[in-house]
């Protein structure tokens, strides 16, 4: 027999409607584009983008850059995890990159020593008032604060001011790089403690990012938060006359997303060993390029952690293979351009087919 009927009404079962997780597509995307680069690696460069071609190296693959590619997206990575869910819901956030700069700032000056070789701190923020040589914990706790109030303040606005999500977080973009400029007068804010240089030291960025990206996949998939995200994203007004509570909802999402941007900041200043108000610049639309490559539907609704998580592997790995090859930066920018607005063609054409099926 052709066709099988299921279930209680006769439903017939169509095999032709199964589609493929987007996760899939995306990993074999990456897949594609590594094997791209391995390939340019052979005829242009005679070595190897993936493997080991060192004779007095017994590892196969080039673990030196698979480390680097994975370093190279940790941060911003982490200010994707929270865009992701933003995404879903069916908003936007373009403030998060300029949350990276305001926190660095403010999370370092209380991250700082009292003395340099023996001398006053000469970049000491807060000598004067004592608040030196702080626990690690200070620090992060402020640098989380800020994440906190920034995101509470675009929820607050999005949800129960009805102002545009676009809107309300530009206008937080503004004040935040203000905010970041303002609080040392432009100038840089260095000399932290070695327990806060720990935060951004080797590989512990990368643990950072895993485990909060496992943690929000297991959140989004298994809890009713995550439930919730996906139902305001897919059809707000269906998801409020079910009882869910759509714009406290809306708060704790964009929250979220502010702390994970203010945690992206602390681990960057403390990767960095200091704190300038110019840092993360562009990051949110690095990490909304992640999230969109990886999947996520521009219209909410629709993707997940680990397609972003994957989204931000295809990054890392086209900046690596253009160092490889030696390339100039601004072809970077270009091919990241076209990536971005080819995943998001991608998306208009998937949605477009599930209706024509619909």
């Amino acid at each position: 027999m052709a066709d099988a009927s299921h279930g209680v009404g006769g439903l017939t079962f169509d095999a032709s409607r199964r589609t493929l997780p987007p996760e899939l597509n995306v990993l074999v995307a990456l897949v594609l584009i590594v094997a791209v680069f391995e390939v340019l690696g052979r005829v242009l460069m005679g070595d190897s983008f993936l493997f080991n071609t060192r004779d007095n190296v017994d590892a196969v693959f080039n673990e030196q850059r698979l480390r680097i590619i994975i370093l190279q997206v940790s941060i911003v990575g982490i200010i994707a995890l929270g865009v992701t869910q933003v995404i879903i819901l069916g908003g936007i956030d373009l403030s998060s990159g300029s949350v990276v700069g305001a926190t660095a700032m403010i999370a370092m000056s209380f991250a700082q020593v009292a003395e340099v070789n023996g001398a006053p701190n000469p970049k000491g923020m807060f000598l004067d008032e004592g608040w030196v040589d702080l626990p690690v914990v200070v620090p992060v706790m402020v640098g989380l604060a800020c994440g906190l109030v920034a995101g509470f303040v675009n929820g607050v606005f999005i949800a129960y001011a009805r102002i545009p999500p676009f809107i309300a977080t530009l206008g937080m973009m503004v004040t935040a790089r203000g905010v970041a400029k303002w609080w040392s007068k432009g100038q840089p804010i260095s000399f932290p403690t070695e327990s806060y240089t720990l935060i951004g030291k080797g590989m512990v960025p990368v643990l950072i990012f895993i485990a909060l990206a496992v943690l929000f996949h297991l959140i989004l998939k298994y809890t009713i938060y995550g439930k919730h995200t996906y139902a305001i994203g897919s059809n707000e007004d269906a998801a409020r006359m079910s009882g869910i509570k759509v714009d406290r909802h809306k708060v704790l999402v964009y929250t979220i997303a502010g702390m994970l941007a203010s945690l992206a900041a602390i681990v960057l200043s403390s990767k960095n060993l200091t704190a300038q108000a110019g840092m993360g610049i562009i990051y949110e639309l690095d990490a909304i390029a992640m999230a969109v490559i990886g999947g996520v539907s521009l219209s909410g609704g629709r993707g997940s952690i680990v397609g972003t998580v994957i989204g931000a592997l295809i990054f890392g790995v086209i900046i690596s293979g253009f160092t490889f090859l030696r390339l100039d930066a601004y072809y970077q920018e270009m091919v990241k351009g076209a990536i971005i607005v080819g995943a998001v063609v991608l998306d208009q054409w998937r949605q477009r087919r599930v209706a024509a099926r619909a």
